[in-house]
């Protein structure tokens, strides 16, 4: 089994990186947000997950160990296969899929490419108790303004780990969702 490897990239894809590693090309399925920052040449670490199926070896790749447990959790969810794992893991943050969880929110998994709400409702039932809570009330669970303020940032075309990102890092004493959206906005701007 390949648990981790480290190697040069060699090629960016929509979905995954080819890095070199002693001479060969390997062809890593990643999340989008493993996409960020890479470059040709550059060196990269990815902690690994080999699936063997009868007609192929598939690489999954990622950056830290808790979005390798994350996939695998995910994994253990019946009709979950690797691609509707590492499309979560492209669309939601770790935390916002706790929070989700905690919450039993499935409007937040429904913006995941391919989650209807049956799947969302389905996915939420058999994480619970599966993932870790600290992780998820470390961050601050999702209000219903933060879901609004998420819906207007990603159809401003920010995506959800950058609204996340932002949203995590406004006072949680401003309540009304149009301050929330120009804090946020403003917070993407500067980049801050």
């Amino acid at each position: 089994m390949i648990a981790s490897l480290t190697g040069q990239i060699q090629k960016v894809e929509k979905d995954a990186l080819i890095i070199s590693v002693g001479g060969v090309g390997l062809r890593v399925l990643v999340p989008s947000t493993a996409l960020q920052d890479t470059g040709i040449g550059r060196s990269q670490f990815l902690h690994t997950q080999l699936i063997v199926r009868e007609t192929e070896l598939t690489l999954y790749g990622f950056e830290t160990l808790d979005d390798l447990k994350l996939f695998n959790t995910l994994l253990g969810v019946q009709k979950v296969g690797p691609k509707l794992a590492l499309a979560i893991l492209s669309t939601l943050t770790p935390e916002l899929l706790r929070s989700a969880v905690l919450q039993d929110e499935a409007v937040i998994l429904q913006r995941v490419p391919g989650i209807g709400k049956k799947s969302a409702e389905r996915i939420l039932f058999a994480l619970r108790g599966k993932l870790d809570a600290e992780d998820a009330t470390s961050v601050g669970l999702v209000s219903d303004a933060d879901g609004d303020v998420m819906d207007v940032l990603t159809t401003l075309g920010f995506s959800i780990v950058e609204a996340q990102s932002a949203i995590q890092k406004l006072p949680r004493d401003v309540k009304d969702v149009n301050e929330r959206v120009a804090l946020a906005l403003q917070q993407l701007d500067t980049g801050n």
